[in-house]
């Protein structure tokens, strides 16, 4: 009989077994979701409470700041107290957020719920990261590796939802929340029926000391793309926050939801491309994925310069195939090599904490 490593549980193959893996891969698309979700209400709190590009700006900083220091917080605690500990309690500090959302009456608000956010994601997304390591199915290995990759660009997809909400919902600014808060609770209530994938192991105090840890594969994945990878997730983090107000000025006439469907054709781009390049050699998926930025910027420029709106389509389109033609799987498969009980250490949150957006 095949013995089962410390801290770890077996892995489940049974149908009620995948449960879990689907769970957690939920949790990371409703989290990505959830942090795409103001994008096309930036317009009305614009208008609202006469709000400026730069003021925009900031709240999406507030969210990016908050998110990186939680990766390098309590990236690791999941592997001290438990994954499930970790995701219920991030799980409730999104569902603060989007109420904070929800009765936001200025600009200290939003950037309360963005920071909320941004520790909530960053907590959750190591945690969730990892359990889907843990629950990895040697019958299908890499499956972890490909949810990972996929779901928080599926997730970002969801602000087509916020789109038409915004288009077709009463009160969009509490509707859209409202329906994130809906989901949060029934993930949270799923989650305390699912088991537990590791011991509890002394040192949690002391593994939320912010640093970065990168397996040696990641760590020279990274040296050679870093400033590619961080130039996609850049152009992608301008679209997320400045799109709509981008869209309005190549397009003065455009509806107001059309913000969010900018953001929408980039992330609807990425996930198809995650997909159909699972196979390919990371040096040339990297390789294409950085030169993918050039032509993006430039239409994108022209569009600005021209006010051309046709040119800003392909320019959309371009980073959305950039920002997923990385060695991010690659770095994800590395995290497998990892003994149970380390695996938040070395997930793809993680490693790739220095350059999300």
């Amino acid at each position: 009989m095949q013995s089962v490593p410390a801290g770890l549980t077996p892995p489940r193959t049974s149908p009620s077994g995948r449960l879990p893996f689907a769970l957690h891969t939920s949790i990371l698309i409703a989290l990505l979701a959830a942090s795409s979700a103001p994008t096309p209400l930036y317009p009305h709190y614009q208008a609202q409470w006469q709000l400026s590009a730069l003021d925009i700006t900031v709240v999406f900083s507030a969210y990016a700041l908050a998110h990186l220091i939680a990766l390098l917080t309590t990236g690791t605690l999941s592997d001290h107290v438990g994954r499930r500990p970790v995701l219920l309690g991030a799980l409730a500090v999104q569902v603060a957020s989007m109420a904070l959302f929800a009765t936001a009456d200025g600009l200290t608000t939003l950037i309360g719920a963005r920071v909320l956010q941004g520790i909530a994601t960053g907590a959750a997304t190591s945690a969730a990261g990892a359990a889907l390591l843990d629950l990895e199915d040697p019958a299908r290995p890499g499956r972890p590796a490909l949810a990972h990759s996929i779901a928080p660009v599926t997730g970002m997809a969801g602000v087509l939802a916020a789109t038409l909400m915004v288009r077709f919902a009463p009160v969009p600014t509490i509707t859209v929340y409202a329906a994130l808060i809906a989901v949060f609770a029934a993930q949270a209530i799923a989650l305390v029926s699912t088991p537990e994938t590791v011991r509890r192991r002394p040192g949690a105090l002391r593994s939320t000391r912010p640093h970065l840890a990168l397996p040696s594969a990641a760590a020279h994945a990274l040296l050679l793309n870093g400033a590619g990878v961080v130039a996609v997730w850049a152009l992608g983090g301008f679209y997320s926050s400045l799109g709509p107000g981008f869209t309005r000025l190549i397009s003065p006439d455009g509806p107001e939801y059309a913000g969010g469907l900018v953001f929408f054709t980039l992330t609807a781009v990425a996930a198809p491309t995650v997909y159909l390049t699972r196979r390919m050699r990371a040096d040339v998926s990297a390789l294409l994925g950085s030169c993918a930025v050039i032509p993006a910027a430039v239409l994108t420029l022209g569009a600005l310069y021209l006010a051309n709106p046709y040119l800003s389509s392909p320019g959309r389109r371009w980073p959305g195939s950039a920002s997923e033609l990385s060695p991010r799987v690659r770095c994800a498969r590395s995290s497998t090599r990892y003994r149970p009980g380390r695996r938040a250490a070395r997930s793809p949150p993680i490693t790739y904490s220095a350059t999300w957006r």
